[in-house]
């Protein structure tokens, strides 16, 4: 068992696997069924209905193959492991199989799992182009989530060191609305950098903050005792649990709203009674967070761009 047990949810640009399963020859990751060596390349008029013609190229294709009307161009992988495997991720499709395998039995199960591969490039493109469009632009009155709500940050050399950072919640003029502002210690001249920056040393303090508390709250419900709390930068994994009790959780995590932050404490906090995923694993979850399902896939769809 690995030392680190991480928690498998999308952040940035994670790939996307198909569930491992058997095929009739044992060797389709994927959803249960049968795969002729011979499939045909599935009709044009059956993927059409999945998305509209396009083009998916991997910057390290090394194969391509026709879905319909889509051309992919893929990263193609011999590897160790018992069967063919498939992850779409930001850069497209790579495809994975045993080095026993032939070509002609990949290219056929590439072609039984076209609109599962389809669908995954399609809700990829589309990801990446809605966190392309959220991009940060880091200046005077920029805004950014904390705890799910906007903050605008405001450049105010009165408030002295740029580590700094006041968070101010003034009411606006309709009943019951909020408006939160930070004011950092940098001039109207600041870089983007600067900025950026300021804002990331303010956020940290506020997650180790928050963090602390809700693993605080969490533990003892668990029966479980932590020992020490790192704040990570990992660009796909959400936090981590190790035996010993140490827990590393993304400091990014402290954008999201409360109840999604509570879930992921909970869900590395377990880990510490249950060292896997198993079906008790996700009861311990869910004794102290029953709806975590649906928080899991809001952190998953809810995804920031990166800074």
């Amino acid at each position: 068992m690995n030392k680190f047990l991480q928690l498998a949810l999308d952040f940035l640009d994670p790939p996307v696997r198909a569930e491992p399963a058997s095929s009739a020859k044992g060797l389709l990751s994927g959803p249960s069924h049968s795969v002729s060596p011979l499939a045909p390349t599935v009709p044009a008029a059956t993927l059409d209905q999945v998305l509209s013609p396009a083009s998916f190229d991997h910057p390290r294709a090394n194969r391509q193959c026709r879905l319909g009307s889509t051309q992919v161009a893929y990263e193609f992988r011999r590897a160790r492991r018992r069967n063919i495997g498939f992850a779409v991720g930001a850069e497209g499709l790579t495809v994975s199989a045993p080095k026993w395998v032939p070509l002609y039995e990949v290219e056929a199960a590439i072609q039984s799992k076209a609109r599962w591969i389809l669908r995954k490039l399609d809700e990829m493109r589309e990801r990446g182009e809605r966190l392309e469009t959220a991009r940060i632009d880091w200046r005077d009155g920029a805004t950014f989530p904390f705890l799910g709500e906007p903050v605008i940050v405001v450049l105010d050399p009165r408030q002295g060191a740029a580590g700094g950072g006041l968070l101010r919640t003034d009411l606006e003029s309709l009943p019951g609305v909020t408006r939160q502002t930070l004011h950092l210690g940098l001039s109207q001249s600041a870089s983007a950098a600067q900025v950026r920056d300021a804002v990331q040393a303010w956020l940290m303090r506020q997650a180790s903050r928050v963090f602390t508390e809700r693993m605080e709250h969490y533990a003892p419900l668990l029966g479980v005792h932590w020992k020490k709390l790192s704040l990570s930068s990992a660009s796909t994994r959400w936090g981590t649990a190790s035996a010993d009790g140490g827990i590393r959780l993304n400091w990014r995590l402290i954008h999201f709203r409360l109840p999604v932050i509570d879930y992921v404490v909970a869900h590395e906090l377990s880990h510490l009674r249950v060292m896997d995923h198993s079906p008790r694993f996700w009861d311990t979850v869910a004794s102290v967070v029953p709806d975590y399902q649906v928080l899991r896939s809001q952190l998953r769809d809810d995804a920031l761009p990166p800074w």
